[in-house]
């Protein structure tokens, strides 16, 4: 599985669940965090400020794609025939599955499933999981969370703290 942006909120979880489910996880991020994207359990990290991710990866079964544009593009060239781009961001493209034998799914959370949410609850409990938080920031501050977040460069996730 191929985690794009892996060092973020999304991505540094993906990488975690990915790992506890037995597959083998790259990831992509920027020098500066790909310690910690190893250290989160990925086999490998391309630092995609150094390297296009897709002059070293290949035959991948899974891409998520947690950045979208001309990422998710380039990622079609990475999956074997047969694989599944995810993507959180935008719609795969139908075509770009179809001229790569693979499949396309955009992902939405579903939260109503409290099976699931109980679960995730355990593996972070027990520590299985864990949630990294980078900044936590008071709720009038929320406007400023929201620049941080879609700046793209944070480590883990950002926290908005209700008093």
């Amino acid at each position: 599985m191929l985690v794009h942006a892996a060092a973020g909120g999304v991505g540094s979880l993906a990488v975690q669940f990915a790992r506890w489910k037995g597959a083998r996880v790259l990831g992509t991020a920027s020098d500066e965090h790909v310690e910690f994207v190893r250290e989160l359990g990925a086999h490998d990290v391309v630092d995609y400020k150094k390297q296009r991710f897709e002059e070293s990866v290949r035959d991948i079964d899974v891409v998520l794609d947690t950045v979208g544009g001309e990422t998710q593009e380039r990622s079609w060239e990475v999956l074997k025939p047969g694989g599944v781009m995810v993507s959180i961001v935008q719609p795969p493209s139908k075509e770009a599955a179809t001229t790569h034998r693979a499949r396309g799914v955009l992902l939405r959370c579903d939260v109503t499933r409290s099976d699931e949410l109980a679960q995730i609850g355990e593996l972070v409990a027990s520590g299985d999981i864990k949630v990294h938080i980078s900044t936590e920031l008071p709720l009038s501050q929320a406007r400023q969370a929201q620049e941080l977040s879609q700046g793209g460069h944070t480590q883990g996730k950002i926290v908005l703290k209700v008093s």
